[in-house]
């Protein structure tokens, strides 16, 4: 996995990615020790398992259309569409139409590296 720590600027092309889940992969645009944007391709049908983390997290919908739940409350958002995620709250993602996430995380995703 290629990553960029704070980078000022990302060649989204020289960044390899990181196959995570069947139809679902990831790479990390840039970060430093308190934000991370991390790009996540889905192909129709793939699954982002449901999970927390202590982070908080916005997601924007670049592509495609996406079934999120997040705590008890389930949408299906679109190419255009944003949503937020609370630390410690459940929540996962159902690529209804093949597409792509930006997730922005606070504090970056140490685990991701």
């Amino acid at each position: 996995m290629t990553t960029q720590l704070a980078a000022l600027f990302v060649d989204d092309e020289s960044l390899s990615w990181e196959q995570v889940a069947e139809g679902v992969k990831r790479k990390i645009m840039t970060y430093d020790a308190n934000l991370m944007m991390v790009k996540v391709a889905f192909e129709t049908g793939g699954i982002g398992a449901a999970h927390s983390h202590y982070h908080t997290q916005m997601s924007y919908v670049a592509s495609g259309a996406f079934s999120i739940m997040i705590g008890e409350e389930t949408r299906t958002v679109r190419a255009g569409d944003a949503y937020y995620i609370p630390p410690n709250v459940w929540h996962g993602a159902v690529c209804e139409e093949a597409g792509v996430l930006v997730d922005l995380f606070t504090p970056m995703r140490e685990d991701f590296v």
